[in-house]
């Protein structure tokens, strides 16, 4: 069975914000919050997705591993590396697979483009922090991005349609989300994506995919991390803010308990 984001692996770019489409644009909109890792300092991916970023910071100095659960996205990622001529790890791989993976500590993992949420429910979601916590040099640096899920629960989900046709060099398309919201906070949720590529003959393909996803709060998020063995130190959220970002270190005075340890599930794949 195709793992979640297989088939939008081929049409992502629609979905990808342009500004942090290319590898250099991906890393410079991550490089504010870097600032202190040195050239050759080593760097995970761990929700790689289609790769600019991976790609962006290896163009960097940094050497760089890139994860995903999703084939189609790993081979995207190797794809992109290659064409430019960037050198990295890209490997298929779950959160929970993350330490056995054998590699040497991290200076910082990323966990960017709102993918969190995918692991199903607090217990995968502590799993998928504590393999990301061991893999993590002592005082290494997590940073993670998701979106608001208290400012996306209150506007109670729904059919979203971009409001602007999306222009890539590959072509043109219309992208179209809807959310499904669960009662409970910690009931699964559904979201089904789909990108209406349009040709110039006026035909219209059509790609899309139906995501599960497990929201949480802020508060919440941090309490995970802590429990993981991760201090958390920032937070760019906002009450009004559609999306947010996190840092956090890990900690030896921090122990993760056994129950939060991976064991399976906890798995990767871009945002949403």
């Amino acid at each position: 069975m195709p793992a979640e984001y297989d088939s939008l692996a081929d049409v992502y770019d629609w979905i990808v914000p342009e500004a942090v489409l290319t590898p250099e644009g991906s890393a410079d909109a991550f490089a504010p919050y870097l600032e202190e890792l040195t050239p050759g300092a080593r760097v995970l991916d761990c929700a790689a997705g289609t790769g600019p970023l991976a790609v962006g910071l290896a163009r960097r100095g940094f050497d760089v591993v890139a994860t995903d659960a999703s084939d189609g996205m790993v081979a995207r990622t190797r794809a992109l590396a290659a064409g430019h001529g960037a050198d990295l790890d890209v490997r298929a791989c779950r959160w929970d697979e993350l330490p056995a993976q054998g590699f040497a500590p991290f200076d910082a993992v990323l966990c960017v483009g709102n993918s969190l949420p995918h692991a199903s429910g607090r217990d995968a979601r502590r799993a998928a922090l504590c393999a990301m916590a061991e893999v993590l040099e002592p005082g290494g640096l997590l940073v993670l991005t998701t979106r608001n899920w208290e400012l996306m629960r209150a506007g109670g989900g729904g059919l979203q349609a971009f409001d602007h046709v999306v222009e890539r060099p590959a072509g043109r398309a219309v992208v179209v989300y809807s959310w499904w919201l669960a009662d409970g906070w910690d009931d699964r949720h559904e979201f089904d994506v789909a990108v209406a590529l349009l040709g110039d003959d006026g035909a219209v393909r059509t790609v899309g995919e139906r995501l599960a996803f497990w929201p949480f709060r802020r508060e919440t998020l941090d309490e995970d991390l802590r429990a993981a063995g991760l201090e958390p130190e920032t937070s760019t959220y906002e009450d009004d803010v559609d999306r947010y970002l996190v840092t956090a270190r890990r900690d030896l005075s921090l122990t993760a308990s056994p129950e939060t340890r991976p064991s399976g599930g906890g798995r990767s794949g871009n945002g949403f």
